[in-house]
């Protein structure tokens, strides 16, 4: 998976068993995490440059879109109260940038959202949490989920855990996520494939959709 994970480690898990793959269902839809500009845009503290894994996004939805696959955005907004916060900005102090309204819960501009795409509006770390998201899932009739967007460790990792526990096939495509450092980064990539989704390069995931 990575050249940062030891041998050891590898080692662990292939004794443990835990070396399933599950491969591709038949009706994907696009799940982009949170690339908005207050995790894009490095006016805000929460972000980080991301622009090579925001390109590498734009490559996928172009190609699902010719396919006519979902695109479904996600970002976090709170009231200007935050409290419909809960307790995560009190953890993360900077969560008190994301104020619906401004510029930094607007999706990055250069995804290019489309009026045939479905933007959802978090107050958690995950896509499903508090959301409708497998209402608009089961509305495509889709069965397949491939995720990018950031951060890795945080978001992007928790959707993953909540869409297999939801029962879709999870596609994590590597050169679509980010995050602020490479330890989290790689580790999560690593934990992801090995527990829950299918970590896969960009060129699979658009030949998936092609095909």
């Amino acid at each position: 998976m990575t050249d940062s994970i030891s041998e050891e480690t590898m080692d662990i898990y292939q004794k443990s068993g835990i070396t399933g793959r599950l491969g591709f269902g038949k009706r994907p839809a696009i799940i982009v995490v949170d690339f908005s500009q207050g995790f894009t845009n490095l006016e805000s503290p929460l972000a980080a440059n991301l622009d090579k894994e925001v390109m590498a996004t734009k490559k996928l939805i172009d190609a699902g879109r010719a396919k006519r696959v979902p695109v479904i955005f996600t970002t976090v907004g709170y009231e200007a109260n935050l409290k419909d916060a809960g307790l995560w900005p009190k953890k993360i102090p900077s969560q008190k940038y994301l104020i619906l309204g401004t510029k930094f819960v607007e999706i990055d501009p250069r995804l290019e959202p489309m009026p045939q795409d479905t933007t959802i509006i978090k107050k958690g770390a995950s896509a499903f949490f508090g959301t409708n998201l497998c209402a608009i899932l089961a509305s495509q009739q889709a069965d397949t989920v491939l995720i990018t967007g950031t951060t890795t460790s945080g978001c992007v990792r928790a959707t993953a855990v909540d869409a297999i526990q939801y029962g879709y096939y999870t596609i994590v495509v590597k050169e679509c996520v980010g995050d602020r450092a490479t330890g989290p980064h790689e580790a999560s990539l690593f934990d992801m494939d090995r527990k829950y989704a299918d970590v896969i390069s960009l060129e699979e995931a658009i030949n998936y959709l092609k095909s």
